[in-house]
């Protein structure tokens, strides 16, 4: 059992069930309405405890009804919540899913009231028991002083990084984790019609990480620091049915393979692998077999 460290985002998640995804000023009934905890940080770290590992979350919490919902849902899972920072006004981040049961994509709508976790905060905690840091690519100026602070600190802890979105200066972080975990929308952000056009640019720039693009139904590719790519084909579930958070769950599954020390090709089938079983439920709840 390794420990992980998760610094990021956990939100409420009001997530309604459509039969089609709505036109513009339609007025449509959804077929099911669910609240939960969501966040990509916080999803992660429950795959992750799912698979064996003890794990911790830094982010911010509401003294609220609330913000006491996200932190017994991530403590029923056994999330220790002892490194949030719990403040007294502000509301939880909420986010508005339309979850279309037709194909299960999703659409978000996100709304947010509390300030990020702090360099400060981060600094305040004892990391000497972690096996592992995963950071969420967002508050990049607070999140590049915590990247370099635990290099400095802590040198010999894996540092893993989620960039799902394209955001100011984000690309200032990428040579300071040891392992970078791209998203789809920000490959064709960046202007790149597949993964491993990504990758290679980011690769001339921090050859010193390991890196990972998902590419939805067509898979995932990896990039290991020596140059070698990996390629793994989607593995889809025989139907698809909540595609919310399979991405936290493939970034879990990457972690998890390192944890466990299997090669490149092996840690990307298993996320992939994962990601697909996600997609073919609803939730994380049993996600992964008991005794994996």
């Amino acid at each position: 059992m390794a420990h992980v460290l998760g610094i990021g985002n956990a939100t409420l998640d009001i997530i309604h069930a459509v039969d089609g995804y709505p036109r513009e000023n339609d007025e449509v009934r959804c077929s099911g309405r669910t609240v939960s905890r969501g966040g990509n940080v916080a999803n992660t770290l429950v795959v992750l405890s799912q698979l064996g590992h003890a794990c911790r979350w830094a982010g911010v919490l509401a003294d609220s009804a609330e913000g006491r919902l996200v932190s017994d849902d991530l403590e029923s899972n056994g999330i220790d919540t002892a490194d949030s920072r719990l403040l007294a006004s502000g509301s939880m981040p909420v986010s508005t899913i339309l979850l279309n049961t037709a194909n299960g994509s999703r659409t978000i709508v996100h709304h947010r009231d509390l300030p990020e976790y702090s360099c400060a905060d981060f600094e305040s905690l004892d990391l000497r028991s972690c096996d592992w840091l995963h950071f969420e690519g967002r508050n990049t100026e607070q999140l590049q002083r915590m990247l370099h602070w635990s290099r400095s600190r802590f040198p010999s802890i894996p540092r893993s990084l989620e960039i799902e979105k394209p955001r100011q200066g984000i690309e200032s972080l990428f040579g300071l984790a040891d392992v970078l975990l791209f998203s789809g929308d920000y490959a064709r952000h960046r202007g790149h019609d597949g993964p491993e056009a990504l990758l290679h640019t980011v690769h001339d720039s921090s050859p010193r990480a390991d890196l990972y693009c998902t590419w939805g139904g067509q898979g995932a590719v990896a990039l290991d620091r020596l140059g070698r790519v990996s390629h793994q084909p989607a593995i889809a579930p025989r139907r698809v049915v909540d595609t919310l958070g399979a991405g936290d769950t493939f970034n879990a599954a990457v972690i998890h393979g390192y944890l466990s020390g299997l090669d490149t090709a092996s840690r990307l089938r298993q996320a992939c692998e994962l990601a697909g079983k996600k997609c073919g439920q609803t939730g994380f709840n049993g996600l992964v077999r008991a005794g994996r």
